[in-house]
């Protein structure tokens, strides 16, 4: 049992004894003791009750997705429960690993969200006898207790199962807290004669995937969250960064680092509790895409990229499903929807016979973008997701909607079904060829020149000086004098392609490949997804 409670103290020798592990070199532990004051009360003791059977399954859950999450050896949490006094040991957590960094950061993973998602409720006792329950997510705080008791210390950041939402409550204080928290409210919506409460339960019962939870997936997640649709789930590998807070302000900026589609699920609970979130921490891909549309209604792409877009709108034609689209570059973009569920509509490909190559036409990373830009076109996309759930008039039909932000012109194109398009799928989905298997993981670039590789960075050269390439030979040539004369390149050698995030190294390796060149592959995920340095490496 890698999560488990205890009513004595915590014995630490003996935990560390479980830890131990010939091919560990680093240990870290976590304790959390009972202070003697919080929010500027004196404490004199605290009572810890848990759903014992619950927090004992959840908190297992969440070891072992550490040991998943960083590469550990052994990790253990134990949680005390009854009457602590000062000083006690109440919380105990322990990690071993071959190196220290991973450590660290598996012990911090599971004392964070042990705090964050386990039905574990504290009740402390003042000096001036009052008490009052602390740290309880859900809960308010019992009648009787100091309005300035912290009845909610710390918000939910982490997913957890909805079934098993409703039973968190603490054994003293469920009735006051079902009595005291309050409720969504979807009055200004219902209010209008095409919702209703009918409308509502159509909102409640409907499943939505948002593939993104960037620029154009923030504002989507945020109004369907708020319009109470039942199921959202959301499909996002990537980990927030600095760059995109001017544009993704659903996070902030001490969340960096973590991953996406958690945060943004933890962000939609914490906006209302009574949407149900699914997070996939991976990338959308030819593999995994239909089983990931297959149990929703509506998909809404809010990918930053081309290759995950015509996917999207191949696999939905596929399944019959309704995908909502759209595209930002700079003050500009573009909205369509394909209905797969009528088999009588325009699609992408009608649009785009062939699927624009990523790279070519740059993104916001490497483009620029205003951040309102993509928050303006996520908001069109649930506005018609909304619209599409509730049947109502205006919805986009074979036809593509242009704004173009700088100077608020807009236009409706119409987007005809290609030719030769039957009922059902569209015909340049079924002759679409298989595109070929063009990108390779490797840890470094070392390891991959060690297989034989010849490296092509094809980054601009500002973007290569204020991050040289990390080889320890490299050839560099932006996109564009690549496609110009690419008989610089030998044709025989095995040619790694590799850009900061893999989408244009694509692209180049594509085109080669068009023009002969056979042994041209791109680094997947491009530099951004190289293992970095270990920390005790780097101090040798």
């Amino acid at each position: 049992m890698r999560f488990r409670f205890t009513n004595v103290a915590i014995d630490t020798v003996q935990c560390r004894q479980e830890l131990l592990d010939g091919a560990a070199g680093a240990y870290v532990g976590f304790e959390g003791w009972v202070r003697d004051h919080n929010e500027g009360l004196e404490v004199s003791r605290l009572e810890y009750e848990a759903y014992s059977e619950l927090a004992v399954r959840e908190g297992d859950r969440i070891v072992g997705e550490a040991l998943r999450r960083f590469p550990v050896k052994h990790a253990l949490c134990i949680h005390r429960l009854g009457g602590l006094a000062i000083g006690e040991m109440a919380v105990w957590v322990g990690v071993s690993s071959a190196h220290r960094a991973e450590a660290f950061d598996a012990c911090r993973y599971v004392i964070d969200e042990v705090k964050h998602r386990l039905p574990i409720w504290k009740k402390e006792h003042y000096h001036s006898g009052d008490s009052g329950w602390v740290n309880c997510e859900r809960c308010a705080a019992p009648e009787g207790a100091p309005a300035h008791a912290p009845a909610h210390a710390d918000t939910h950041d982490h997913a957890r199962t909805d079934a098993e939402a409703p039973a968190h409550a603490p054994p003293a204080a469920a009735a006051a807290a079902a009595a005291a928290a309050p409720a969504p409210d979807y009055s200004r919506q219902t209010a209008l004669a095409a919702v209703g409460a009918a409308g509502q339960r159509r909102l409640r019962a409907a499943s939505v995937l948002v593939v993104g939870a960037g620029g154009l997936g923030v504002p989507v997640l945020s109004y369907l969250a708020g319009a109470g649709i039942g199921r959202l789930a959301i499909v996002d590998g990537d980990r927030l960064e600095p760059s995109n807070l001017h544009r993704q302000t659903l996070y902030a900026l001490a969340d960096c680092g973590k991953p996406k589609a958690e945060l943004a699920a933890a962000r939609v609970r914490a906006l209302n509790p009574e949407v149900q979130t699914r997070v996939h921490l991976e990338r959308l891909e030819a593999s995994n895409a239909p089983d990931l549309v297959r149990d929703h209604d509506v998909i809404v792409d809010c990918s930053d990229n081309f290759a995950t877009k015509f996917l999207l709108n191949d696999v939905a034609q596929r399944a019959g499903k309704i995908l909502v689209l759209a595209s930002v570059y700079q003050y500009e973009g573009q909205l369509q929807v394909v209905r797969g569920d009528l088999g009588d509509g325009a699609c992408l490909r009608c649009v785009w016979p062939e699927a624009t190559r990523d790279g070519l036409v740059g993104n916001c990373a490497e483009a620029g973008v205003l951040g309102p830009v993509p928050g303006v076109f996520g908001s069109l996309q649930a506005l018609e997701t909304l619209k599409i759930l509730l049947d109502l008039p205006g919805q986009l039909r074979d036809e593509l909607l242009l704004v173009d932000l700088a100077t608020f012109a807009s236009s409706r194109l119409r987007a005809r079904r290609a030719v030769g398009c039957g009922h059902g799928v569209c015909a340049r989905i079924a002759s679409a060829p298989e595109p070929p298997a063009l990108e390779r993981e490797f840890e470094s670039l070392d390891a991959a020149i060690a297989a034989g590789y010849e490296i092509l960075d094809v980054r601009e050269p500002a973007e290569v000086a204020a991050l040289p390439t990390p080889a320890q030979r490299a050839r560099r040539l932006p996109v564009a004098e690549v496609l110009r004369n690419p008989a610089v390149l030998d044709p025989a050698a095995r040619w790694l392609i590799v850009c900061a995030r893999g989408s244009r190294s694509l692209a180049v390796a594509q085109e080669l490949r068009q023009r002969g060149f056979t042994t041209v592959e791109s680094l997947r995920g491009g530099l951004a997804a190289l293992a970095p340095p270990r920390p005790e490496l780097a101090q040798v």
